[in-house]
């Protein structure tokens, strides 16, 4: 094992991220953290459900989930069995944008991992008896989702806030468009979807960042694709007019979820990180925040209450969540809306700000104490071109946000007349 010195900065930087563009399209991010052994890789590249079919949704989580069962070089168990005697592990999944995947090994063992990789990713066989065994499981999945209010009530929000927009199409598809994907559909999905451009692939542990390089040099710099057809535009969105509730109804439940709200900032905006501040106050920090004192500790009307907001490529997602007693409903919807309007008329206090600033400023390090949190933040830099300084900035950029920043996002986001309410339960 290397015994090179440690990173002498704890937060990654300029100085000790590795990047590197292989000629074939592939970017590398490494950086090295020999208090460890292992290694931990992750990465993606651009074939999620953008790509899919309204008739085959569902497609790209299909393919990459049959990924590790069954390449031209080994088959389902000759995989499982090659990662299981190592102590190492390797899973793929898709989004709306990429097809991601992440993995784990000691570093000795490093070759076999991206060996391992490249196979899955190049040469996947779309074995049939594994594509009927994964369809069940998926039709499975689906039939807990149909019976899930919390679920229901998410992709019945989606629905009603990106009508007629990507992001409004659930990634794991619906049972008749599952049922719909044969072997074929997937084997072109993965013709056109899968190559080099546009793959990150982010490698932190044990191993010196140049050794890193050379290793996926050697196993994966000679993959070409000249196929692959990237796909990664948006729509344009159109943006809600008035409130619009829908009710999906499931008999037999005793709670009913609650999902309120509307869009939020794209994930690179200036005005993200003001906005997550002011979600932090709104419904995180502490004990779920305003909503969660006033909803759930003060009125007693739900078994959870929170915010959350989601930021990515296109457009964010600001939304208040709660689960509680079908005889509730109104009343907690009613009182979330009375929260939001508070919000938007009153901003936030200097107090509210300052705890919550200093809570991220907090919690930063922890969430980069192991390898997967430090891969994670690679990629994260590399998927919204943040800069390699940006975790070393993240602090000041944090303490500088005011609270008429957050006002005035608040106000530009969170509209009291005009929120997407979605409700599921019996």
């Amino acid at each position: 094992m290397n015994n090179k010195p440690n990173n002498k900065h704890a937060l990654p930087g300029k100085q000790d991220i590795y990047r590197n563009e292989l000629s074939n399209g592939i970017t590398l991010l490494s950086r090295s953290n020999f208090n460890s052994p292992s290694v931990f890789v992750s990465g993606y590249l651009p074939a999620g459900s953008l790509n899919d079919p309204d008739d085959l949704l569902g497609l790209a989580n299909f393919s990459a989930m049959m990924l590790t069962r069954g390449t031209q070089k080994r088959n389902f168990q000759e995989i499982h069995d090659a990662l299981e005697s190592s102590g190492a592990n390797l899973g793929f999944s898709a989004g709306i944008h990429s097809c991601r995947f992440s993995g784990r090994c000691l570093v000795e063992d490093l070759p076999l991992l991206l060996d391992i990789l490249s196979d899955c990713l190049r040469t996947p066989n779309f074995e049939p008896d594994q594509v009927e065994k994964l369809r069940t499981q998926f039709l499975t999945g689906l039939a807990m989702r149909g019976q899930d209010t919390r679920e229901m009530a998410s992709l019945t929000f989606n629905k009603i806030l990106f009508e007629k927009h990507p992001y409004s199409r659930p990634e794991d598809g619906y049972p008749d468009t599952i049922k719909a994907i044969t072997r074929q559909h997937l084997k072109e999905f993965h013709q056109l979807g899968y190559g080099p451009k546009g793959m990150v692939l982010s490698i932190v542990g044990a191993v010196d960042p140049e050794e890193a390089n050379k290793q996926v040099n050697q196993i994966l710099g000679n993959w070409e694709s000249n196929d692959q057809t990237i796909r990664s535009e948006l729509p344009a969105h159109t943006p809600l007019t008035g409130s619009i509730t829908r009710h999906a109804k499931i008999a037999g439940k005793f709670q009913s979820d609650l999902v309120i709200g509307s869009i939020g900032p794209r994930r690179k905006d200036q005005d993200h990180m003001p906005a997550s501040l002011g979600n932090s106050i709104l419904g995180q920090f502490g004990m779920m925040g305003r909503i969660g004192d006033v909803v759930r500790e003060q009125s007693g009307l739900a078994y959870y209450a929170y915010s959350t907001l989601h930021s990515g490529h296109g457009p964010g997602v600001w939304v208040v969540s709660a689960g509680v007693n079908p005889a509730n409903i109104q009343k907690a919807c009613d009182l979330i809306k009375e929260e939001i309007s508070r919000f938007v008329n009153n901003g936030v206090s200097k107090e509210e700000l300052a705890d919550s600033q200093d809570n991220f400023i907090g919690r930063l390090p922890l969430s980069l104490e192991s390898n997967a949190g430090v891969c994670g933040a690679l990629l994260n830099i590399e998927r919204f071109n943040l800069g390699l300084d940006y975790y070393q900035l993240y602090p000041a950029n944090v303490q500088k946000v005011t609270t008429e920043e957050v006002h005035k996002v608040v106000q530009k986001y969170l509209n009291p007349e005009i929120l997407a309410i979605a409700i599921s339960g019996p």
